[in-house]
């Protein structure tokens, strides 16, 4: 076994790994949640969950880096926190891509279509509308 001094193993950027990786914990919580509670109140024919999370999530980061570039004075680790950790668990794409693929192959080529379109459109359409907001919020 070889022997490695703590200084090595622990950088100053370690911080702000932990800041992310409990960011990504927490979003990736919410996201499982977020999917189960869709699943039984919309059904699991088209996958809702996700489709939420993303258009949310898109909405939310366009808020948080409205207002930490216009009013608030947020540390490295903070958004970091928010957008890399939190909301990059919270949404994401691969399970877009798996979703997209599941409809696509199920033969559902026009529901996939919807969902793809739909999924990046208001996605889109949502971060515009969260610094539209908080640039209303905080003017």
């Amino acid at each position: 076994m070889i022997a490695c001094p703590r200084e090595r193993l622990y950088t100053p950027a370690m911080p702000l790994i932990l800041w992310i990786a409990a960011g990504g914990a927490v979003g990736a919580s919410g996201r499982h949640l977020m999917n189960v509670y869709a699943g039984r109140l919309l059904g699991t024919d088209f996958p809702w969950g996700t489709f939420i999370v993303n258009v949310a999530g898109s909405f939310v980061m366009g808020m948080f880096i409205t207002a930490m570039a216009l009013k608030f004075q947020t540390s490295l680790e903070m958004r970091a926190f928010l957008t890399t950790g939190l909301l990059g668990g919270f949404t994401t794409f691969s399970a877009f891509s798996l979703d997209f693929i599941t409809l696509f192959e199920r033969k559902q080529h026009g529901l996939a279509a919807l969902y793809a379109a739909g999924s990046v459109g208001l996605a889109l359409v949502a971060i515009f509308a969260g610094m539209a907001l908080m640039r209303a919020v905080l003017s």
